[in-house]
């Protein structure tokens, strides 16, 4: 599954419009294609990530009073009131967006940009055929306690320095003034430019800066919990629950912090596949080790046997052709089977023939009920013989010879 980032364009964001796009492998190691072209011109792709240019966005951090999170309605209208003095426009022309994981009486950041610009784009897209999973800023605050980071994006005749810190998102000017303003930078500031504002970054910054390329630089902002789709851009909850159990299952499957343990479930499942292979190989080891035995026994005991093909049943024709030939008696000789019948019949029932041929006798004129011939016939099995009743005729042979 390919994941395409679309970034809005600042000056319109409708049908007609160009949008900067990036297509990345699902585990997100190699960019695919990257360019602009018309919604209707977009790569399709199963998840698509609209991302919002820094430009288009103002922070505010607001503390939320009680009861203001009770439903989406109640917390626009109180967040319409926190903003209503800070901002330029009318509240109702913008779109919210609350920090992710907000509380009351804890500050959180919101978001905001023109509703109807976000609207169009996002309705030119899906119009097209490009369903949208997230909405997610193009930078975002840090949180409480990181280090800031600035980022020179732009061209060199209008390159820009964003500053992402725990006091919000600063777009400033790529110069000694515009750096000037976002105040003095501590030394584990991480800063990364884009290829084109690669030299006046190092020249504002006084130190060697790193390339990252925008694509990379939207991958990276996929990545953070964001999502600017709420109220009303705000699915349904059913869709909503299908995005966060789509973005949980890509993270687990190619997130790079779940890596490790990937690979740990992969190892455990390779040595339960190994432990499984050799436990069944030992017992068909020990399996085929006891056929031996049992191969080995007849052919020691009847050399004459030169073919094995069911060892006990050919041990047991050998040993009964062996008592035959010795006068011995066996199980399938007539007096033995007599002998078993008459303690399975009930007293009194006498035959009126009887006939013996090939180990199987035939006893005619027992005149034995069903029931009664279930028990002979369960009595005769405890003691080695199978009986089955034809009519009238009563026919009992050894169960080795059967």
């Amino acid at each position: 599954m390919a994941l395409l980032l679309v970034t809005i364009p600042l000056a319109s964001g409708g049908a007609a419009a160009e949008y900067g796009w990036a297509a990345w492998s699902s585990d997100g190691r190699k960019l695919r294609a990257q360019g602009s072209a018309a919604p209707a011109l977009l790569p399709s792709s199963d998840e698509v990530i609209l991302v919002v240019p820094v430009a288009a966005l103002s922070w505010h951090q607001v503390t939320l009073p009680q009861g203001s999170m009770s439903g989406a309605a109640r917390l626009r209208s109180v967040l319409n009131g926190l903003l209503e003095d800070r901002l330029l426009d009318d509240p109702e022309s913008l779109h919210f967006a609350l920090e992710p994981g907000a509380r009351v009486d804890a500050p959180a950041w919101v978001a905001a940009c023109n509703r109807i610009w976000l609207r169009s784009a996002v309705q030119a897209l899906e119009g097209a055929g490009r369903r949208i999973t997230r909405i997610i800023p193009e930078f975002a605050p840090q949180p409480a306690g990181a280090p800031p980071m600035v980022f020179a994006i732009g061209e060199p005749a209008a390159a820009s320095c964003v500053v992402c810190g725990a006091e919000g998102v600063a777009l400033l000017p790529l110069d000694a003034a515009g750096l000037a303003l976002a105040g003095p930078l501590p030394p584990e500031t991480t800063a990364l430019a884009e290829p084109a504002v690669a030299e006046l970054a190092e020249s504002a910054l006084g130190r060697r800066v790193p390339i990252i390329k925008p694509a990379a630089r939207w991958l990276q902002a996929s990545r953070s919990p964001w999502d600017l789709a709420q109220f009303d851009l705000a699915s349904t909850g059913r869709a909503r629950a299908g995005k966060k159990l789509a973005a949980i299952s890509r993270e687990l499957w190619h997130g790079p912090r779940w890596r490790a343990a990937r690979w740990g479930a992969l190892a455990l499942v390779l040595a339960q596949l190994v432990g499984l292979n050799a436990w069944a190989w030992k017992e068909r080891s020990a399996l085929d080790a006891k056929r031996g035995a049992v191969r080995a026994l007849l052919t020691q005991t009847f050399p004459s046997v030169q073919l094995v093909v069911d060892a006990p049943l050919q041990m047991a024709r050998e040993v009964a052709a062996l008592q035959q030939a010795t006068g011995g008696v066996a199980a399938s000789d007539l007096e033995p089977m007599l002998g078993a019948l008459a303690a399975s019949l009930t007293p009194g029932r006498v035959p009126t023939a009887i006939d013996f041929s090939a180990g199987q006798l035939r006893l005619r004129g027992l005149g034995l009920p069903a029931s009664e011939f279930s028990s002979v016939k369960n009595a005769l099995s405890s003691r080695g013989y199978a009986a089955r009743s034809e009519g009238d005729l009563l026919l009992v042979q050894a169960e080795t010879a059967r």
